[in-house]
């Protein structure tokens, strides 16, 4: 490592170790959380009137204006510069099947059930890090993760006609999700938090871009336009309040607030929608909270005895 990214590192672990910036790291967490579910929330509203392929164009394209004014060429020179370009461009794709998936998803949806599917994004993490980042897992961890799906079931009741065909749409962005964070995981060995913003608006903002000609409209009404707007500004400042976060606070100290997010769905699902979660959501949504916490846990200690276990051997 280099002095600069030595000094840089020793300057982040040492933000990190500080109470009070884990306690703004975790105030912005919770922050970002908000702004995540008002995206969601817009979204849901916004497909009574226009195409998903509107409202994905319309995220990524606010999203990507916003961007660039922080982050780019011009304020931070080589924030472009990448070793692994085709990486960056396999962790956008994912990133847009999540918001791709998750849009569809909301047309039919309640706010709470897709937001519960979501959570099941610990779960893949776990299934997928083995295959593709060589961290395998123990028994205990295979048995949270069979609880966790087990959850994923009572939600979208496979076997009942409760289950509607857009709850696939909302497990196919879970995956994609657990997908995204891994390969996030691998560029941030190399690459920069500002570098893989600048690329994964970029890239998403021209892969929405390509399809829109076939499904424009031209809405028209103030709100919808309005509504369009505000998705860049929710998205925009939910993932820089999501970096400064990280900035400030370990991932493992802001995972589990991840899931304080429900909240919020269900109280905009009720204020803006009228929807009340049912029974079986709410019983599968503690079932999957609660074997993604146990796997954050158990994530947590693991860190901690490799840790030791490098202190001991040097």
């Amino acid at each position: 490592m280099n002095e600069p990214a030595a000094l840089a590192a020793r300057h982040s672990l040492s933000d990190a170790a500080d109470p009070k910036a884990r306690l703004a790291g975790i105030g912005m967490m919770c922050a970002a959380l908000v702004f995540f579910a008002g995206l969601d929330a817009t979204v849901k509203w916004l497909g009574n009137s226009i195409s998903a392929i509107e409202i994905v164009w319309a995220r990524y394209a606010g999203q990507f204006v916003l961007t660039i004014i922080l982050v780019n060429p011009w304020t931070m020179r080589g924030v472009w510069r990448t070793s692994r370009p085709v990486l960056h461009m396999v962790r956008s794709l994912f990133l847009f099947g999540i918001t791709f998936a998750n849009f569809v998803a909301l047309r039919y949806l309640q706010l709470d059930q897709t937001m519960s599917i979501t959570f099941s994004m610990p779960l893949f993490v776990a299934l997928l890090a083995g295959p593709l980042l060589g961290e395998w897992i123990g028994p205990r961890r295979w048995i949270a993760i069979m609880v966790g799906f087990a959850g994923i079931l009572v939600i979208v009741q496979p076997s009942s006609a409760g289950m509607h065909p857009a709850m696939l749409a909302s497990l196919a962005g879970a995956l994609c999700y657990a997908l995204y964070n891994i390969t996030t995981r691998q560029l941030a060995a190399t690459d920069s938090t500002a570098t893989m913003m600048f690329y994964s608006s970029a890239i998403g903002t021209l892969l929405s871009t390509v399809p829109l000609p076939w499904f424009w409209t031209g809405p028209t009404e103030a709100g919808v336009i309005a509504n369009m707007a505000l998705m860049g500004v929710y998205g925009g400042a939910g993932h820089l309040l999501l970096v400064l976060a990280h900035r400030r606070a370990p991932a493992a100290v802001l995972a589990p607030f991840l899931y304080m997010q429900i909240i919020w769905m269900v109280l905009f699902g009720w204020l803006l929608f009228a929807q009340v979660p049912n029974q079986w959501t709410l019983f599968g949504t503690a079932i999957v909270i609660a074997s993604g916490l146990y796997l954050i846990t158990r994530e947590r200690v693991r860190r901690a005895e490799k840790a030791i276990e490098a202190t001991v051997t040097e």
